[in-house]
C-alpha cells in the first residue's frame, strides 16, 4: 500500500472521507515539510481535515482562529507582565538587583498558538483557520514561521522548532492572499463533495441512520447548492438536517410540506434564503430528485446485471 493511500485510510478511520487528490496533497505536504493552504467555500470540510489529520497522526491539534485585527500577542507570544512585576518587587531588597535578562527570559514568556506549535517535542498539527480574515501585517509575520519554522523574539532571540509541525491554513476567499504566502504552501481547492462522497461522509458520521434517508437528504442538499442562495448548505448542515429528521423518527424526507419546511432551519441560515426557498420551489426540487432517482433505476434495469 502506498503511503498516500495509507494516509487516506487513516483519515477515513478518523471520520474524514478524502479523495485521492486531497490525500496525496496532504501526504506531500508532510513529506516536504510544507504548509498546506486549503481554499474553498465555507462548509466544505477544510477545518475538519485538520482535526481528522491530528487524530490520524495521534498528534496535538493547535488552532489559531484568525480575525481582523489579530495581533502578535494573541497569535504568537506575549510577556507575562504580572509575573515580571512580582519578580521585580521580590528582588527589590536584593543587593545584586535584577538584570533585564532575568526578566525577559522564557520563564516569563506566554506561548500562544504559533509559538506553542514550534516549541513542543511531540507531533503537532497547527491549524491557522480563516487566514484571509487577518490583515496583511499578520500575513507578513507568518512568512518567517512558514519558511523556517521559527519565531524571533527581540528580547531573547530566535526560537526554532524542536519538531516541525504539520501546518494547515484555511481560507474562504474573503480577500486575496499574497503571493509570498502562497509560495510557502502547497495548495488544494476543496469543492463541495460529490453525491457518493457526501453519502459516505454522512453514513460514516451517522451510521445508525437509515440509508434511504441519507440518500434522499443528500440528493436534496446537493440540489440546493445549485440554487441562488446567500449561503449554500455545507456538509455540517447536511449532517444536522439528517440527524434532525432521524430525531423526528423519519426514515425518508417528510411528504408533509409544513413538517419539511420546519426542518429547513438546519440547512438555510439567512432570512433571504428562507424566503427564496418557498413551498413551491421545495416541491420542484423534490420532484427533480424523484425524477433523477427514477431515471437512475430505469437505466440500471436497461443495462441489466
Amino acid at each position: 500500500m502506498s503511503a498516500d493511500h495509507a494516509l487516506r485510510e487513516a483519515l477515513q478511520r478518523s471520520g474524514y472521507v478524502a479523495d485521492n487528490d486531497l490525500a496525496t496533497t496532504v501526504w506531500l505536504a508532510g513529506e516536504l515539510r510544507r504548509a498546506l493552504l486549503l481554499e474553498g467555500d465555507a462548509g466544505v470540510g477544510k477545518t475538519s481535515l485538520a482535526i481528522a489529520l491530528a487524530h490520524a497522526l495521534n498528534a496535538e491539534l493547535i488552532r489559531l482562529q484568525c480575525f481582523e485585527g489579530l495581533e502578535m500577542s494573541q497569535a504568537a507570544y506575549e510577556w507575562n507582565y504580572g509575573r515580571q512585576l512580582m519578580a521585580i518587587r521580590l528582588r527589590e531588597g536584593d543587593a545584586n538587583g535584577m538584570k533585564e535578562s532575568d526578566i525577559f527570559s522564557r520563564d516569563y514568556l506566554l506561548e500562544r498558538p504559533l509559538l506553542k506549535a514550534i516549541s513542543g517535542d511531540g507531533p503537532c498539527v497547527l491549524l491557522i483557520d480563516e487566514v484571509d480574515r487577518a490583515d496583511e501585517a499578520f500575513e507578513a509575520f507568518l512568512l518567517e514561521v512558514l519558511a523556517d519554522y521559527q519565531i524571533t523574539v527581540p528580547e531573547i532571540g530566535t526560537i526554532r522548532a524542536r519538531r516541525i509541525p504539520r501546518v494547515i491554513l484555511t481560507s474562504n476567499g474573503t480577500r486575496e492572499l499574497s503571493d509570498a504566502l502562497r509560495r510557502r504552501c502547497l495548495y488544494h481547492h476543496l469543492e463541495y463533495p460529490t453525491l457518493a462522497r457526501e453519502v459516505a461522509i454522512v453514513t460514516g458520521a451517522l451510521p445508525e441512520i437509515d440509508a434511504r434517508l441519507v440518500g434522499e437528504a443528500v440528493r436534496f442538499v446537493q440540489g440546493l447548492r445549485y440554487e441562488d442562495l446567500a449561503k449554500s448548505p455545507g456538509i455540517a448542515e447536511t449532517l444536522d438536517w439528517v440527524a434532525a429528521l432521524h430525531a423526528m423518527n423519519r426514515n425518508t424526507i417528510p411528504e408533509d410540506m409544513n413538517v419539511l419546511l420546519t426542518t429547513l432551519g438546519c440547512l438555510l441560515k439567512t432570512r433571504e434564503d428562507r424566503v427564496t426557498l418557498g413551498p413551491d420551489r421545495v416541491r420542484q426540487l423534490l420532484a427533480g430528485r424523484e425524477a433523477a432517482a427514477r431515471n437512475k433505476n430505469e437505466t440500471a434495469r436497461d443495462v441489466g446485471p
